[in-house]
Order: structure tokens, then sequence, then C-alpha cells
């Protein structure tokens, strides 16, 4: 009877102990390659912040280059030449952004050139929340894990002289300008501008950042690209190369700065990096790193996240199928939880809509709404397993209506880029109210719905410019070639459907009528 019981408590034990985690079915590499656009960096449920590989600049043996051709992320799975990682990142779009503040390790002779500098890497592993490489170059492997705000990275080293570099010069975004200066030996704060995404030049917005290193650095200092320059400048052996700046320690701005950490390491020596990063203020990114990284130490950060996305990912619970199914079914909805992202610090702050000026929430504020790219799924995905984000989502969308007049269509970082076609943030927030998400301000939701689609003329209507027509023949007619008339009126057939039920169940019965009319346009 004994044997028995230590058979069958052992039997118990080890159903437990070899229990299947739905972690191990998602693979962060698919998508990674064939313009897929997606990366394999260290994130949370929808961070703000991703650790990824960046390998897409600096080397003709690249086959996709940033700069010498459109692409759209910071990472390509067959490209072997890397630069660093970076500390932001999009997930899945057709426009290069983000993608900026870049980390890497060197050894040797100080080298800031990017072109000089970089490295293959081996041994790639990606699993939720977690990012691990090795730099072939320099024989420094690197693990890197995230929370919502902040990044960490642990660099191990060889013996002999070793560098630290933080690149805030370069990136995928487009828009220039740096800011940055030593806090202490061991930190750096500053500022880097992005955004243009999508050919909207001012849809600028900047990142704020604090970065701490766990050993103080035998030396440190900038680096900064210097202009061409003739006549009386000649002089200047720097001229038109990158200048290191050994002994200035006050502040420094450009286009194409970064700050330098040397070290004298011992072999297989670890040194690790902390970033945290707002939207907001300096003030808030050092908060972020205090309060979700208040020391050096990767494995709990790296377990956190990794339960972060098993909590998160168990909602599903899948029977049956293959193996590969699985692996399949796991990532995307992983990839489903990366976007949008959370948009508030630690303190509830955030940047208002378009202003960027500061205000708070008491639950979650979200960014990144690539509305008609995910209106008819993933919203409705998130509405039906993750009601309490979904909703959340919902409160920040009204809110945008709020602060800017208008609801969101492609939003990034508080700025609307207007990409892509028609009012999809109608189609989510009715069907997440038909679905019983209601606790939220629907008079407001509402009065924002009705306002985009019925604004007149069309030039004053910031969602709908094809509203003149689209009233006065039901239809948008084609003007010139590729200008996407089907499309547009198409779109607004589907958003005034849904405001019609909207209206409907709202009692608003005339509104209900106009609008199912106008919707039953497509048939004629």
């Amino acid at each position: 009877m004994k044997n028995f019981l230590f058979i069958l408590s052992f039997l118990f034990a080890s159903q437990f102990a070899f229990a299947e985690k739905v972690t191990d079915y998602v693979n962060p590499f698919i998508g990674t390659t064939n313009y897929g656009t997606t990366n394999p960096g260290a994130i949370v449920p929808h961070g703000m912040v991703t650790v990824a590989p960046f390998n897409v600049m600096g080397s003709e043996i690249n086959k996709y280059d940033k700069d010498s051709q459109w692409f759209s992320t910071g990472f390509e799975y067959t490209n072997s030449y890397f630069t660093g990682l970076s500390h932001n990142s999009l997930s899945g779009v057709g426009c290069p952004e983000l993608g900026s503040l870049l980390l890497m390790p060197t050894t040797g002779k100080l080298e800031v050139d990017y072109t000089k500098y970089g490295s293959k890497a081996s041994n790639l592993k990606s699993v939720p929340g977690k990012f691990s490489c090795r730099f072939d170059k320099y024989n420094v492997t690197s693990v890197s894990s995230a929370t919502v705000r902040t990044g960490i990275t642990e660099f191990t080293f060889p013996e002999g002289e070793s560098n630290i570099l933080f690149n805030l010069g370069e990136g995928l975004t487009n828009e220039s300008g740096s800011y940055t200066r030593f806090v202490s030996d061991t930190e750096i704060e500053g500022i880097k501008l992005q955004g243009t995404f999508c050919y909207n030049p001012e849809a600028v917005f900047p990142v704020y950042f604090v970065l701490r290193v766990s050993k103080a650095p035998e030396t440190s200092g900038y680096w900064k690209k210097q202009r061409p320059m003739t006549a009386e400048a000649a002089w200047d052996a720097t001229a038109g190369k990158y200048k290191l700046y050994e002994r200035y320690r006050r502040d420094i701005a450009g286009d194409d700065i970064g700050v330098y950490f040397r070290y004298n390491t011992a072999k297989n020596e670890k040194i690790i990096v902390k970033v945290g990063i707002s939207y907001v203020s300096i003030a808030n990114a050092r908060e972020n790193l205090d309060k979700e990284q208040p020391d050096f130490n990767l494995e709990r950060t790296a377990k956190s996240a990794s339960e972060e996305w098993e909590k998160n990912l168990s909602r599903v619970k899948v029977e049956g199928g293959t193996y590969d199914q699985k692996v399949v079914f796991y990532t995307a909805l992983y990839h489903a939880l990366i976007h949008p992202n959370i948009l508030n610090d630690v303190n509830g702050e955030y940047p208002a809509m378009e202003t960027g000026i500061t205000m708070k929430t008491n639950s979650t504020r979200y960014t990144v709404f690539s509305l008609w790219d995910t209106y008819r799924n993933v919203h409705q995905l998130l509405t039906l397993l993750y009601p309490e984000k979904q909703l959340d989502m919902v409160r920040t969308m009204v809110d945008m209506y709020k602060e800017s007049g208008w609801l969101p269509k492609w939003e990034l970082f508080g700025r609307e880029t207007l990409t892509m076609e028609g009012d999809p943030a109608i189609p989510v927030i009715v069907d997440s109210w038909m679905k019983g998400l209601r606790d939220f301000d629907v008079n407001t939701a509402y009065e924002a719905i009705y306002k985009s689609a019925t604004t007149l003329p069309g030039k004053d209507n910031f969602l709908r410019p094809d509203n003149d027509d689209y009233w006065q023949l039901g239809y948008v007619p084609l003007r010139e070639k590729y200008d996407n008339s089907v499309s547009h009126a198409l779109e607004y057939y589907i958003a005034d459907n849904a405001l019609a039920k909207f209206a409907n169940a709202l009692g608003k019965k005339e509104d209900a009528t106009r609008f199912h009319a106008q919707s039953l346009n497509y048939k004629y």
C-alpha cells in the first residue's frame, strides 16, 4: 500500500512538473522574414518597451537595408550584420518607425561608426519576454528582457578592453535629433525625436530615456558625427567624421550622437544595462525605471515577463491539433497581444492626443491604434478574451476625441497619421458596446461617431474627406488614378452600418434609419 501511495504521489507530482506551458508553443521568429515585419525582441503584453535585435543597416552583406530600400522593420531573419539592440519597435506594420535607442557591445579599440562596429550574430534565441544572441565579432553574449516600460540586457564579455555603445543617431525612424547628458558615471538621460510615419512629416513625438549601467566604466564620453567643413574650418581632422568627446561632460545634442562606456573586463565578466523610457518626460522615464527595474536582476525580470505571457496566453486552451498547429495558433495570439501598447507611465501620466499636454489616467492609456488593420478581427478577439483590455482601449479612443476633436484612425504615440482608409473607430466602439462592454462615456462616444459621419464640407472632416460626394451621390467617384475611391466608400458603408445599429440601440431611431439607408448604397 505504501509503495502504491508513493507511486501515485510521484505520478501526481510529475504531472505538474511536466505540465504543458502554452508559451512553449510561441515562436517569435515567425513573421521575421519575407516582409512579415515582426521581430523576436523581448516584450511583455502591450509593453511600451521592446528590446529587439537591429540588423537592417550598415553593411552590404545584408540583403535588406533600410537606407537603400523601403523596409519597415528593424530585424530581418536572413540578414547577418547587427548594429545593436533597439528599445522600441513596431510589429507587423508597413511603414518604418521607432527602432531607436540602439545598445551595442564591442571589444578592443573604441569604434563608434556603425558601419564598422557592427557584427555578425549567432545563437539567436527568443521566447516570450526574453531574447539572447552572441555577437560573433566580439565573442560577447547578450541576454535581454523587459517590463512594461523598461528593458534590461546582460552582456558577458571576454577578457580585455570592452565597450558599451548607446547610439542615439541611428534607428528605423526617419526623424532626426537627440539630446543626452551624464547624470553620473553610471547614468545618462536624454531624449530622441521620432515620427514621420507613413509620409507624415509633422507627426513627430519624443521618447525620453534614462540608462544605467551596473558597473562604473573606466572612461566614458560622447560621440557626434561632424558636418563637412571647408575653408577656415578645414583644419579640423574630424570634419565629416565621428568626433569623440573624451573630456567634455556637459549636455550634448545633434542628429547623430551617442554615448560610450569603456571597461577592462575579466573573462566572462557580466555588465548589465537597463533603460527606462517615457513619452512624457525624463523624470517619468526615471520613475518608470526606479519602480519597474529597481536593481539589475535580469533573471527576475525574464521570469516575470514569462509568467505574464503565460497568464495572458492561457486564456485559450487548445484541444487536439498537431504541435505545429498549436505553434501557429499561440504565436498568432502572441502577436495579437503586442499592439496596442501601454502609453501611460507608472504615475498615470501620458501625452494628450495631438497637443502632447501631460494628462493623467486612473486606468490604462493605450497607443498604436492601427484601426483599419484591426477593426474587423483583433478588437473582436480582445473583446471576447480580454474584455478588460478592450474596455480601456475604447475609453482611450473616446478620450482621444475629447482631447483632439476626432476619433483615431491610425494613431501613433499621441499623433494621428491618417494612414489607411475609412472611419474604423466606429465599428470597434459599436462592436464592443454590442458585446456588453458599456462602462465608458457612451454619450460622448456617440457624439464623436456622429461628428465624423456627418461633418461637411469634406475638407473640414479629419476622417472622411470624401463626405461631400458620399452624402450627395451615395458613393465616392473616381477623380484620379489610384485614388482609392471604391475602398473609401466601402469603409464608410461599413462604419455607417455600425453607426445605425448603435443609434437604434440607443433609441435614436431617426439617426438609425438615416445611416442604415446610407450604408446600403453599395448595392447601387
